[in-house]
């Protein structure tokens, strides 16, 4: 039978510290029970936090000692140098190689980060504590962002050592954890999200899109393009390549003057702005934010386009029955329609379209089937977006043509979105001070890490964006040029 302590020293009682740990917390005196705090039984005195996930107690922390000896088997696998600074100052070098020169140093702020960290078979407890700042990041973050890969794939007879070692620390400094300020507790919840009703849609959308127009301009281009942007070489300007992005998707849908381009999610209108200002066509935006609708139409009526653009508050259930427009673009949309509405939202689109017109969706797919529980899904859900749900872009297509599209061209932007990522990423880290005087830190923390964790997953190949543009049949000839040319070809 294990005991106390081996549990303690699994190497052994006399176990030495393991290389590369630097600490300077005194050992306890050995056998001295009554300074022992792991001796007591703490049934009595502990409680349940506000979310049941840290217990607290009235007693002394435990040591460094203790906590290096944890920390140290729970990193015994980990293939890549890891520095730890606990809130006391101290100092733990982990990981292998030993004495390797760590990448980005994890900041401990308060034991419960060593608890969601020792509980690491559900990493969103560690999100979690980097969004109350009981855990910060120093150095590279995108290499931090691996370390959920490590914990995920710890064998289970180390969790459960992990486990072990975590019921005999001290809890005593162990403090309920700070809620999440309330703006960030989604209400929307369970089958009204699932079931993407026309009401919960819209408390999604303000749930995001509505968080602050001043912060999204603090990180995003002059134009306010929150999508996918199209690089024409990796050191283009990210207001370059937003600009080259808006004009790859007017070309794609040949746009002349006179057509009638419905804009689904149109967001600040960057896009409906640039189609009518360069294209000489008539534009009708829709969206569900209340903040991006006032945007757009201050920008319609500041650039004079008032007769070309027309910005609605409306769902895209509501459109009318007629075949209206010309050409139909969906730009980083479709992700918050929900899987099961795909079919009524490609029937729609398909249903205003005129015979021979050409729609454009622009939007994320992932490599698996279907929207599971995976942690990257739980937190976009939970804190990013509420209704979002992807497929594979192969399931996509079908519902396209199911709904009597055909299908005439698709392009994957995967590298794209990592590069627009890596550049938002940066901005709102330079304009970390800004972004504080329109939002909290917790929602500052929130879109860093969703959006380096996001970059990461393009760059690994498990998230592409994609264009696909469809035609509506009339019989004949697509409306279609032989080759790809239109869409290189050098403008004034």
């Amino acid at each position: 039978m294990q005991t106390r302590a081996d549990l303690l020293h699994p190497e052994g009682h006399n176990a030495p510290m393991p290389p590369g740990i630097f600490i300077s917390t005194p050992e306890r005196s050995p056998g001295d029970a009554a300074n022992d705090p792991f001796m007591d039984d703490r049934a009595s005195n502990l409680r349940a936090s506000a979310d049941g996930a840290f217990p607290t107690a009235q007693k002394s922390s435990p040591s460094t000692r203790q906590l290096a000896l944890l920390l140290t088997n729970l990193f015994r696998d980990l293939d890549m140098p890891l520095r730890i600074r606990l809130w006391d100052g101290d100092v733990l070098n982990l990981g292998k190689p030993a004495g390797g020169n760590a990448r980005f140093e994890l900041v401990c702020r308060h034991p419960a980060a060593i608890s969601a960290m020792a509980f690491a078979h559900d990493p969103l407890k560690i999100v979690q504590a980097y969004l109350r700042n009981d855990i910060d990041i120093d150095g590279d973050f995108y290499a931090a962002l691996k370390l959920k890969d490590y914990l995920r794939t710890l064998k289970p007879t180390l969790m459960q050592r992990a486990a072990g070692f975590v019921r005999l620390l001290n809890w005593s400094l162990l403090e309920a954890p700070k809620p999440m300020e309330r703006e960030h507790v989604h209400v929307v919840e369970g089958e009204a999200v699932r079931r993407h009703s026309r009401d919960a849609n819209a408390r999604s959308i303000a749930f995001h899109y509505d968080v602050s127009n001043a912060f999204y301009a603090t990180w995003l281009d002059e134009r306010m393009v929150y999508s996918c942007a199209y690089f024409r070489s990796p050191d283009d300007s990210l207001e370059k390549a937003q600009l080259q992005k808006l004009d790859h998707i007017c070309r794609k849908l040949q746009l002349r003057p006179g057509d009638r381009l419905l804009d689904v999610g149109c967001g600040w209108g960057a896009l409906a702005l640039h189609a009518a200002r360069r294209y000489g066509v008539q534009v009708h935006g829709i969206t569900l934010s209340h903040q991006q609708w006032e945007w757009a139409r201050r920008a319609v009526t500041r650039e004079g386009l008032q007769s070309q653009v027309q910005i609605d508050l409306c769902d895209y259930r509501d459109l009318s029955d007629q075949a209206r427009y010309d050409k139909i673009s969906s730009v980083g949309m479709f992700e918050h329609v929900g899987l099961e509405n795909l079919p009524v939202y490609f029937s729609t689109l398909h249903r205003v379209l005129k015979p021979g017109g050409l729609m454009l969706n622009h939007g994320i797919a992932h490599d698996q089937e279907g929207w599971g529980q995976e942690l990257s899904s739980r937190f976009i859900n939970r804190f990013v977006f509420p209704d979002g749900e992807l497929d594979t872009i192969s399931r996509v297509q079908c519902v396209v043509e199911r709904c009597g599209f055909e299908i005439n061209d698709l392009e994957n932007l995967r590298p794209h979105y990592a590069l627009t990522l890596r550049h938002w990423v940066q901005r709102l880290e330079n304009g970390h001070e800004q972004a504080l005087r329109h939002v909290s830190e917790s929602t500052w923390r929130i879109w860093r890490m969703f959006m380096a964790a996001s970059a990461l997953e393009f760059e690994s190949g498990q998230l592409g964006v994609y264009q696909i543009l469809a035609g509506k049949r009339e019989g004949g000839p697509a409306p279609m040029p032989l080759t790809r040319d239109h869409l290189y070809a050098t403008q004034d």
